[in-house]
């Protein structure tokens, strides 16, 4: 009987340590690495903002934070990425407005809004135009001067936020035709305006015009915002410009597969929430024209279900697609 007793004791000694190395119900969630996917090249605004959380959210759970730069196709390459992932919150995209552009942008891009759950839209910027310091004196002065030949403007590129913003401006409320200069990225086109080669930069204002600006190497026309930002209050908005209601922003965010279990995702919340909070990010941040958000998982989700459909607006009616 003796013998007995010491088997089955045995046997279920070597049942819970089993049970103790099955991965799926002890491992205590994170317990390596977390990736940030960011769709962009390094030194970017989405890229500047996934290593300063990074660094907070590493701190806060204990694991290191790798960013990895997956730039190409609008951020579709980066977006597919982590959308085919593993829900299992150690690979998380650092997106910006592109993910919900896309949604319309695209038609075959190889995954859907979907397919992610929003764990924190971080911070917005409003869209900006600004003109060479040699140029268009107001908004209503540059609109007078392109009713003949038409309204030219730089960007980082077809499809970015920037170019449908100001594409749908000109085309549809200042109803004047509008030529689109495309750069490979934001700096040109800003170097381009602040050397006079194109009459018009359109840009997210983080993106780096505010500093040309408050230098008098651009002069800002109009900021898509409901009242005039502090750090450029020279420039009005469009809406103090004749144009009701006309805003428009940029985002960066951080977005997990759609399946990820809520309680790894709260905790990513959380750990993002706290770095947003972090007084040493905020100085960072807010001097190049961020308005950082702390939201809870719903609000972030309705936020990037509500900026699909705005966009698609602007998108279909500019008519403007990339196959």
């Amino acid at each position: 009987m003796g013998i007995v007793r010491r088997s089955a004791l045995l046997g279920f000694i070597i049942i819970a340590l089993l049970a103790s190395l099955h991965p799926g119900r002890t491992e205590t969630y994170p317990s390596r690495p977390i990736t940030f996917v960011v769709p962009f090249a390094p030194g970017g605004f989405v890229d500047v903002i996934a290593r300063l959380i990074g660094q907070k959210v590493s701190e806060e759970l204990g694991q290191p934070v790798i960013v990895e730069n997956r730039p190409g196709v609008g951020g579709n390459i980066a977006h597919r990425r982590v959308a085919q992932g593993e829900p299992d919150g150690y690979t998380v995209l650092a997106a910006s407005t592109s993910l919900a552009i896309n949604e319309t942008l695209y038609p075959q891009r190889g995954y859907s809004a979907d397919d992610f759950l929003a764990l924190s839209i971080s911070a917005t910027t409003p869209e900006i135009i600004a003109a060479p310091a040699s140029g268009a004196k107001s908004l209503q002065d540059f609109i007078d001067q392109s009713k003949s030949s038409g309204a030219q403007f730089g960007t980082a590129g077809a499809g970015s936020a920037s170019f449908i913003v100001a594409q749908y401006f000109f085309t549809k409320l200042a109803k004047i035709p509008a030529t689109h200069i495309p750069f490979q990225g934001g700096a040109p086109a800003i170097n381009a305006a602040m050397g006079a080669q194109i009459p018009l930069v359109a840009a997210a204002m983080a993106g780096g015009v505010v500093q040309p600006i408050r230098d008098g190497r651009l002069r800002g026309l109009a900021v898509a915002s409901e009242k005039r930002n502090p750090l450029v209050p020279e420039v009005p908005t469009y809406i103090e410009s004749g144009y009701s209601g006309f805003t428009a922003d940029a985002w960066a965010g951080f977005f997990a597969p759609a399946k990820t279990a809520h309680e790894i995702a709260q905790k990513l919340n959380t750990a993002i929430n706290h770095a947003l909070s972090d007084r040493e990010v905020q100085a960072r941040l807010e001097p190049l024209g961020f308005t950082i958000m702390q939201q809870d998982l719903k609000t972030a989700n309705q936020r990037f279900r509500s900026d699909i459909e705005s966009w698609r607006t602007r998108v279909d009616a500019i008519g403007f697609k990339i196959q």
